[in-house]
Parts: C-alpha cells; structure tokens; sequence
C-alpha cells in the first residue's frame, strides 16, 4: 500500500508534542548552578592569587616546601613569588563570595540530586544502557567529537560519551569539589575531622580542590563549545523555555 505524506501546519508542529525538552526543575539548578560555578571560579582565582603555592599535607606556608608554584605575582607581600610588586590583596571579599556561593551550590546539587533519584532523570536520561558500554561504541562517539561529526537535533537523547561525561561530573568532580572545599573549613572540619584526614590534611585537600576546578573548567569549556557546534539557539531555547521545537516548528 503506497504512504502519502500529509503536510503539517506550522500550529500543529507546535501541538504534536508539548514535553519539554528540559523540566523545569532541571533548568532552574542548571542556571543556579552555572551561576554559583562562575561565581566560585572567580572568587576562587582571586584566593589563590594571594598564595599561589600549593602543599600536600596538613601545613603549609613560606617556611614549607612547596608541591608546586604557580607563575603569578601574589596579592600579599609576605608570600615570595618572584616577582618585585604584588597585585591589590581582593581577599575579604573573595572569601565572602566563595563561602555564599559554594553553601547555595551545595544546596542546590541536593535539591538536583533528590529530584533526578526520584523523578528517575537520572535513569532516563544519563544512565547507559549494559548493550551500549562497549570499547567500540565509546571509540565512536571520541571520533565523532573529535571530527566535530555531531547532529543539531536538539531532542536526540544524549550519547554514550555525553552520558559517561555528565555522571562523572554529577556524581565523582561535584562531590569531590564540595568535599575537598568543606575540608578546608576549620569550622566544618573541627566537628567532622575526617572530612579532611581522609586527603591527609587541608593542603591536601587544596591542592586536589585545585586540580578538581579544572578538570571542570575544562568541561564547561568543551560543553559550550559543544553547544555551539549542535545549535546554540535551539540549546539554549531548551535551557531557558524548556521547548525543543526549533524555530521553523513555532508558531
């Protein structure tokens, strides 16, 4: 029997499915989340300028030998960077900055965190199924990013490496990054002391905050450019909207 094709108004595109691409609860920790990143990345840069030099162990300072240094003038005379001048010490509000956003991120990857177990997000949409988790299929989808080969439709279900990349970051690099940063709290760590033992001490535990940020520096990166390369306005429509029609199907 021979199909035909029966033309669809642009109104009907519209209606043919209302589920949205993101929920709202989704895009509502997604901007928080990106808000409080950007937030700690900055006040973050500013704290380590007034001491770029890392340790491993419990103390460390100016009498301590150093894991390594990073080459950048200091905001504080008292630390020896090489230099002959130091940069305007920023370091009150820093700290403000950095310990306000880090509590409303906490906040916020808990509230993700109980709506993605309970709504099944997380089961859905990240988690890979066993016939997919192969050497050959992961192969794959590194030569497709890395030939830039990536499809623009916005509602196709993330790939095996988009998945394995957003349960790392979800579930192992935010974690450790609240964790790590929480050991640096004397507060915190007087009244659950292994929080930080379990690094071997808070320099320990800034130097793995330090290495943590980025790897997760290099995420946002790559996911912005991702995002770029697969529809920017179609993606960000999604985020904000929640629509995935792209816009030739809106009314």
């Amino acid at each position: 029997m021979e199909s035909t094709t029966v033309p669809i108004s642009a109104g009907d595109r519209s209606t043919t499915d209302e589920r949205p691409r993101h929920t709202a609860s989704v895009r509502l920790t997604h901007w928080l989340t990106t808000i409080c990143f950007f937030a700690l990345l900055v006040s973050g840069v500013e704290l380590i300028i007034s001491h770029p030099r890392f340790y491993w162990g419990e103390a460390g300072n100016m009498g301590t030998k150093s894991l390594f240094d990073l080459p950048i003038p200091a905001s504080r005379s008292g630390v020896h960077t090489g230099y002959d001048y130091t940069l305007p010490d920023q370091n009150g509000w820093s700290r403000y900055l950095h310990f306000q956003s880090a509590w409303l991120l906490v906040f916020t990857a808990g509230y993700y965190g109980f709506h993605g177990i309970v709504t099944g997000h997380f089961r859905k949409r990240l988690l890979p199924r066993l016939e997919d988790l192969s050497l050959q299929a992961l192969a794959h989808e590194v030569e497709s990013h890395f030939s830039l080969k990536l499809p623009r439709d916005g509602d196709r279900p993330y790939n095996l490496l988009q998945r394995l990349t957003y349960l790392l970051v979800i579930f192992i690099l935010f974690p450790l990054m609240i964790w790590t940063g929480l050991a640096m709290s004397p507060a915190f760590t007087s009244a659950f002391p292994l929080t930080v033992t379990v690094f071997g001490g808070q320099q320990s535990a800034r130097t793995i905050h330090f290495f943590i940020t980025l790897a997760l520096v290099a995420f946002v990166v790559v996911h912005i450019a991702m995002v770029c390369l697969t529809g920017f306005k179609a993606r960000m429509r999604a985020m904000i909207t929640g629509s995935h029609n792209t816009p030739q199907n809106l009314p």
